[in-house]
Order: structure tokens, then C-alpha cells, then sequence
């Protein structure tokens, strides 16, 4: 019954982490059509990079010490990336450098989308795996 608690609550931060990228990805795509202008974006990202980072170490923390160590080694390259950013101090979006880094940041993020999006699917079968293993010791 554990597993099962264990796996939802996983599925739920992997959720979050994607809709944290979402957000990101959408504000890089407004300012890309001029929705919005280079102030208002570059604020919006660095409100959200941090948590994102947080979240994702959290989370291959989480895998780790639960004894998911296949998924906590496929978490490893984002985290190290995530760290490699932050150490460099390039975590953050300028606005002045906005407009040159556009196509980069939106290849990032949609490489970022990527990978937790495969995360998701692996979590979401073993939400799915626990609820019918535990619907079987309860037959």
C-alpha cells in the first residue's frame, strides 16, 4: 500500500516539474511572437527556474533513497545539467540577452519537456502497476 503512496506522490511532483517547464516554455513563446515584452518574460522565467531546480533534485533525492535507483540514474543528467547552470550563474535569463539566447533557452526547455515527459510516463505506469498490484492482495 506504501508503494502505491510513494508512486502517486511521484507522478504528482513530475506534474509539477512539467508545468513549471510548460510555464516556461509558453512565456519563451510569447516573447518570440511579441506578446509580451523582454522585461515581463525574463522575470516570469527566473520566478519559476529556481523551484524547477529544487523540485528536480528533490525528486532524484526522493527516487534515491527510496531504493528507485534505475530512475534516480535517469534523473541524474537533468540534475547535474541543473547544478552545472547554477554553479556557472546561467540559470537566470538577462534581459539584455534575451533575443540572441531565445533559440537556445526554448531548445533547452523543450529538451527539459522531453526527458520529464518520458519521466511522467514511467511514473504513471507504476502509479497504474501498484494500484492493481494492491487490488490483488486485497482479492
Amino acid at each position: 500500500m506504501g508503494d502505491f503512496f510513494i508512486w502517486l506522490f511521484f507522478f504528482l511532483i513530475v506534474i509539477a516539474i512539467l508545468a513549471m517547464l510548460v510555464f516556461q516554455l509558453i512565456a519563451l513563446i510569447d516573447l518570440e511572437f511579441d506578446y509580451i515584452n523582454p522585461y515581463q518574460t525574463a522575470s516570469r522565467i527566473n520566478r519559476v527556474v529556481l523551484p524547477e531546480f529544487t523540485t528536480q533534485g528533490v525528486l532524484c533525492f526522493l527516487y534515491l533513497i527510496t531504493g528507485h535507483w534505475v530512475i534516480s540514474l535517469y534523473c541524474v543528467p537533468c540534475l547535474y545539467y541543473n547544478v552545472k547552470l547554477y554553479t556557472q550563474r546561467r540559470h537566470l535569463i538577462d534581459v539584455t540577452e534575451i533575443f540572441n539566447m531565445l533559440s537556445w533557452e526554448k531548445k533547452q526547455r523543450i529538451f527539459k519537456l522531453v526527458h520529464t515527459a518520458i519521466l511522467l510516463v514511467i511514473s504513471l505506469f507504476w502509479v497504474i502497476y501498484s494500484a492493481l498490484e494492491l487490488d490483488e492482495f486485497d482479492l
